[in-house]
């Protein structure tokens, strides 16, 4: 997606933001969207652990009834 927009693409976008928001308030949206993406990473990750956990468990479980 974002290596079709190409470098001058980035900083037309970049200089629009500026002038939209600000240079205060500017640094304050690039790090609430920092946080979202830190935050959006943690939960993939936690999901995919639950996740292999518990296939870990199920085949624990199978093997478990294999071997009687």
């Amino acid at each position: 997606m974002l290596s079709s927009i190409g470098v001058p693409g980035l900083i037309l976008i970049l200089v629009i933001a500026l002038v939209v928001f600000g240079p205060k308030k500017l640094p304050e949206i690039g790090k609430a969207a920092g946080q979202t993406l830190r935050e959006f990473k943690n939960s993939a990750r936690d999901l995919t652990g639950d996740a292999a956990s518990e296939i870990k468990e199920a085949k624990t479980i199978v093997k478990g009834e294999e071997s009687k």
